[in-house]
């Protein structure tokens, strides 16, 4: 059996007395559509922290198709095939959506300094740039401030850019957050429409984004995996429902 794309075995993270992440056994399959769930508090953003290179484990080991990269730098993690959206954005607001998206291609391509001569911007670039735009239904918005772009479609300029690295794995970080909901239809629509080769790690609260884009759900209480399964399964699981309810007092 080939082994996952990502996977944690016995993660821990501590802050002082605070253990943030426990005993954390992960996989995240090719192609998966998973989703981690928990209250605030349990421990998500933490963990996705430590997939990423952001904080060090204290205890415990990140793989990558089998290899070891909990010693990894964040910015090789990138170049390794691992990508990362935000809850809140963090564009290029002055530059244009084209120029935000160029940046990215630009630097992963190892082109980066062109972008600030504009006679040495590189064509082969902008038509990547361009098609991911495309892709994403964003083109007729390229020469657009990022300042000018109502909310929904700057999360997904920033889904563009995290594509633009041509990831392997994909951790969205509540992509609907701050969205309208007149607007979220859009990110849904994206997120169903990402190249399925890529394995996708959504943190979410919610719950209808979760259940209709998710094959396969991890919950998290107080920084552990408290369970896993189907989104069937979660479902009729009375002592999820209980957690999600508060009725255990995890917080």
């Amino acid at each position: 059996m080939s082994a996952p794309l990502l996977e944690t075995r016995a993660l821990c993270r501590n802050f002082g007395a605070l253990a943030a992440a426990r005993d954390i056994d992960f996989r995240l399959e090719a192609g998966a559509r998973h989703a981690l769930i928990g209250p605030n508090g349990a421990g998500k953003t933490t963990f996705v922290n430590l997939l990423t290179g952001v904080v060090q484990p204290t205890t415990g080991a990140i793989l990558m198709k089998g290899r070891d990269i909990t010693g990894v730098a964040q910015a090789e993690r990138v170049k390794l095939g691992i990508a990362r959206t935000f809850q809140i954005n963090r564009l290029f607001r002055r530059l244009s959506v084209l120029e935000n998206v160029y940046i990215a291609v630009a630097e992963r391509v190892g082109a980066a300094p062109s972008m600030f001569r504009p006679a040495g911007v590189r064509r082969d670039v902008v038509d990547e740039s361009m098609q991911l735009l495309e892709t994403l239904k964003l083109s007729g918005d390229a020469a657009r401030r990022i300042s000018e772009l109502p909310y929904g479609r700057q999360r997904l300029v920033e889904l563009a850019i995290a594509l633009a690295l041509r990831p392997e794995v994909l951790l969205l970080d509540e992509p609907a957050a701050g969205v309208p909901s007149a607007e979220s239809h859009i990110i849904l629509d994206a997120i169903d429409g990402l190249p399925r080769d890529i394995g996708v790690l959504i943190i979410d609260h919610d719950m209808d984004l979760v259940f209709r884009f998710a094959e396969r759900i991890t919950v998290m209480v107080s920084g552990a995996v408290f369970a896993t399964g189907s989104p069937r399964e979660i479902a009729a699981d009375a002592e999820v429902r209980a957690v999600y309810l508060g009725r255990t007092g995890h917080g």
